[in-house]
């Protein structure tokens, strides 16, 4: 297998195991989740593992293409330590929110989750175009799972 191939089977495998661990933490808190009061909106739970998988493998050829991008040492880097960085708000999140309840807590999480996704997006797009754009959907869905979030914590006093 070549280096390349190698590099982006590593850049998919980090936020999948990411999301598949946090998943798995998190998988013994969704019965007490769907008797929860839902905002306007909610979709089905089932929508949730395939969006939160197709965004985990985009991420992951964001990061394949910004860290073949050619782009300086320094900028690679520093974008690539701030895709990490929000990688581990994103794995703690849904601990916060489904395990612990902390619904407030998690929404305010989720802000600087959001930040952290558009300044990684902007660096993104500085090293690689198409690794930018990729990471939109997920720049989206965080604001839409704002929402919900925010909209659970106000239904469920």
């Amino acid at each position: 297998m070549n280096e390349k191939r190698k590099r982006l089977l590593l850049c998919l495998a980090i936020p999948l195991a990411a999301g598949g661990l946090s998943a798995l933490l998190t998988r013994n808190s969704m019965e007490r989740f769907a008797s929860l009061a839902q905002p306007p909106l909610t979709p089905p739970g089932w929508v949730f593992p395939v969006v939160w998988t197709t965004l985990f493998l985009l991420m992951g050829i964001a990061s394949y293409l910004a860290s073949n991008s050619g782009g300086s040492r320094p900028a690679v880097g520093g974008a690539l330590a701030l895709y990490s960085l929000q990688l581990a708000f994103n794995f703690m999140w849904p601990i916060f929110f489904f395990n612990l309840g902390w619904y407030l807590f998690a929404f305010g999480w989720l802000v600087i989750l959001w930040l952290l996704i558009l300044a990684e997006t902007v660096r993104f797009f500085r090293l690689s175009r198409p690794a930018g754009y990729l990471m939109l959907p997920y720049l989206a869905w965080v604001a839409f799972a704002g929402y919900l979030n925010l909209g659970v914590y106000w239904l469920n006093p």
